[in-house]
C-alpha cells in the first residue's frame, strides 16, 4: 500500500488548510463529546526507558505473583498515582 495522495486530495487538503475552523461544515461529523468507550492507549504508545529500580523485595514478590508482564502494572501503578496526586505549583 502506497502513502502518496492525488492531485486531487492534495488541492483538497490546501483549501481546506487555507479556511478558517469557523468556515469548515461539521455538521456530517459532529464533535464527539462522550468518550465512555473510548480506550487508552490504543494508538499511543509512550516511549520507554530501561531502568535499575530497587524495589522492596515484598512490593516485587506480589506484582510477580499476579503473573506475567509485572513491569507492565508496576508502570500502570505509577501512572495512576500520579493522576491522582497532580503536581502542586
Amino acid at each position: 500500500m502506497t502513502n502518496k495522495i492525488t492531485k486531487q486530495q492534495a488541492d483538497e487538503l490546501r483549501a481546506l488548510m487555507d479556511k478558517s475552523e469557523d468556515d469548515i461544515d461539521t455538521k456530517e461529523q459532529p464533535e464527539i463529546t462522550d468518550w465512555t468507550g473510548a480506550e487508552r492507549g490504543k494508538f499511543y504508545r509512550p516511549i520507554k526507558q530501561q531502568v535499575t529500580l530497587r524495589l522492596d523485595a515484598d512490593l516485587l514478590a506480589w506484582f510477580k505473583s499476579r503473573g506475567s508482564h509485572y513491569q507492565t502494572r508496576i508502570n500502570a501503578a505509577l501512572r495512576q498515582f500520579i493522576e491522582e496526586h497532580p503536581e502542586k505549583r
